[in-house]
């Protein structure tokens, strides 16, 4: 024995203390590889973070343009004012209103059919159902001059924000003189700038850009008046003009913007830029926060898209999920933990509630289709069949993180409210179960975050649905916030991008309100012992 006992000479050996050292580093390199495995966790989850919230921000903003209207009764209320459900849903009427009042602010478009209907395009005709909803709620303004604001077209919006192409801006020498041409093919929109000074400069930049080769565009803009650059010459510009007054230019130093994108590769033309920088110009586009996106329901227009009835929703569809699945949950894991034999059966059902919590999501969603909508018979596209289907879903869920609560109570708990005289259900419900409580109700919301954020369940089930309604109950036609992710991100139009990316965010803000309570639960009610 006396052999085999380490001696201190032993333990100050060369060879002990290698072994030492050699321990000693590899719990070093252990929590350094720690380390890094959370850092780069956390770079993903930065990553991810700055990459939607960059995307989000255009969208929560908007731009508009401010309208001072007539709000005359012949066009808004053909049925008197004391119809306002007819007055709210008379958009044509406003919409008609604000198309003459793009022509008055532009009187050089008047008779051209083409450039009218460019025009027009400013605002899309949805865009005025604000107005026609606040005139029908206060019908004392029918007749007055009122001001209101529309949501400008989505892809003029993204030009504001520099979304859509890359532009660049410089000014030249000023403007002795402006001298109409008349060598067009409308001659009174073709004249001569004369510029003090050489501009070589302005050709060089032209040049360096490709500009006549890709046939890009050059803005000459002084306040509201707005040309496109024909021809460079010595000292002066060929422009043709696109709005305002050539006279504007006469004593200025005008700005000009050499776009990055040939006309033919966008979705705004030259004129529509040049009257949006006109009405910029004159103060009548302002941006502001899109309250849009969260008081509106979905549109086929992404300007006026909202998120809204998506919430709704969601929130429906999560009352039916919680309804079925926390006391379902909750009560088939008190029985298999406390009350239920140990034996064969039970041990079946439990392997096939852990395989059913691994199983993937569409197959309950295959399941709500065939069983819920083709034989009971329920409202296709409803929140009703979605909180059904997303209850088989979590039940498996709530069942195992229950039981590990109940579990994870001491044996001595039991034995001391056996002793003392309780049943065994008293046992259970006066005592295990409360200590349990923060652990089951922690399950039961991370559950239900993740029936959150399920989509393919919903598809299958048809609440991938257009709904410009806001849901008013459990059965009406809806749609959820994952699925609203889905169909926007499939938009063709650029400005569903950062709609998409607001709806993510607006996910992700709920998703992490239900792990706050989650947590907030857990530290409220924690006991220990």
């Amino acid at each position: 024995m006396s052999d085999a006992t380490p001696t201190s000479s032993s333990l100050r050996s060369d060879a002990a203390i290698q072994r030492l050292k050699k321990r000693y580093g590899a719990e070093r390199r252990f929590k350094l590889y720690g380390q890094i495995s959370i850092g780069i966790a956390l770079s993903f989850l930065v990553l991810l973070v700055v990459s939607i919230g960059s995307q989000a921000l255009s969208a929560f903003s908007h731009h508009k343009v401010s309208f001072d209207l007539t709000l005359e009764d012949s066009i808004i209320a053909p049925n008197g004012p004391g119809d306002t459900d007819a007055i709210a849903e008379n958009v044509s009427g406003f919409y008609q209103l604000v198309r003459e009042e793009l022509l008055a602010q532009f009187p050089e478009v008047a008779g051209n059919r083409v450039r009218e209907n460019e025009l027009y395009g400013l605002v899309t005709r949805l865009a005025t159902i604000p107005m026609a909803r606040s005139t029908a709620e206060n019908p004392g303004r029918i007749g007055e001059d009122v001001r209101y604001r529309a949501a400008l077209s989505d892809d003029l919006d993204l030009y504001l924000k520099g979304a859509v192409m890359d532009e660049a801006r410089f000014r030249i020498g000023d403007i002795t003189s402006a001298q109409p041409l008349g060598i067009g093919a409308d001659a009174s929109e073709d004249f001569s700038l004369v510029v003090t000074g050489e501009l070589e400069d302005l050709r060089s930049r032209l040049s360096a850009a490709d500009a006549p080769e890709r046939g890009l565009t050059t803005l000459v803009q002084s306040g509201s008046a707005i040309g496109r650059l024909i021809d460079v010459g010595d000292d002066r510009l060929h422009v043709e003009l696109l709005t305002g007054d050539i006279t504007a230019f006469e004593g200025s130093r005008p700005t000009l913007r050499l776009l990055g994108l040939p006309e033919t590769e966008r979705n705004v033309t030259d004129r529509q830029i040049a009257w949006t920088l006109a009405l910029q110009e004159k103060g009548q586009i302002h941006r502001g926060f899109n309250w849009a996106l969260l008081t509106n329901a979905d549109s086929t227009y992404p300007e006026i898209a909202g998120v809204l009835a998506a919430i709704v929703g969601s929130l429906f569809t999560m009352l039916v999920t919680a309804s079925i699945a926390i006391p379902v949950g909750i009560g088939a894991a008190i029985y298999l933990e406390e009350f239920a034999p140990k034996n064969r059966m039970t041990g079946v059902i439990e392997v096939n509630i852990n395989n059913l919590a691994a199983v993937p999501s569409i197959v309950f969603g295959l399941l709500g289709a065939s069983v819920f909508l083709n034989i009971f018979g329920l409202p296709r596209s409803a929140p009703l069949v979605g909180g059904l289907v997303l209850g088989l879903l979590t039940l498996p869920t709530i069942i195992i993180a229950s039981r590990a609560a109940l579990r994870a109570v001491p044996p001595s708990i039991r034995d001391a409210a056996l002793g003392v005289g309780a049943s065994k259900t008293q046992s259970v419900f006066h005592h295990v179960l409360p200590l349990a409580a923060p652990g089951i109700l922690t399950g039961a919301i991370i559950g239900m975050a993740r029936a959150l954020g399920e989509t393919a369940p919903l598809l299958l089930i048809g609440m991938v649905a257009f709904v410009a309604e806001v849901p008013s109950g459990p059965t009406d036609e809806s749609t959820a916030l994952p699925v609203l992710v889905f169909k926007w991100s499939t938009g063709a139009e650029r400005a569903w991008e950062p709609n998409t990316a607001a709806a993510i965010v607006v996910l992700l803000t709920f998703m992490v309100l239900m792990n706050a309570v989650a947590v907030f639960l857990r530290r409220r009610f924690e006991r220990r012992w």
